[in-house]
């Protein structure tokens, strides 16, 4: 069974960092693109950033420059380290990853407030 465990969120002031975590179980993490997506409060859910099995990453225009995402598959676990954060990045974040169906984590909230 697969699941997916999100951690790392908080509350950080402006301007600040955090790294998110995810934490894959199940076989397969590793042939498999994985993905960071956002739900502020109110709004859709977005995409953040993904990577590739190869590691090729590419990330929303609003996070270019500040984020980065990586993946460690000897760990099964996939990162986001965010700097030079803004209220707007205020969200739940959420780790995705499709092997032959979609597979969500239950979310870490980041809080970017003074």
């Amino acid at each position: 069974q697969v699941q997916l465990v999100e951690s790392g969120g908080g509350l950080v002031q402006p301007g600040g960092s955090l790294r998110l975590s995810c934490v894959a179980s199940g076989s397969g993490f590793s042939i498999f693109p994985v993905a960071w997506y956002r739900q502020a409060p109110g709004k859709q859910r977005e995409l953040v950033a993904t990577i590739t099995v190869a590691k090729i990453t590419n990330y929303a225009d609003s996070v270019k420059g500040r984020f980065t995402i990586s993946r460690d598959n000897a760990r099964n676990t996939v990162y986001l380290q965010m700097s030079g954060l803004q209220p707007e990045d205020t969200a739940v974040y959420y780790c995705n990853q499709y092997r032959g169906r979609e597979y969500w984590g239950q979310g870490t909230q980041v809080i970017v407030s003074s």
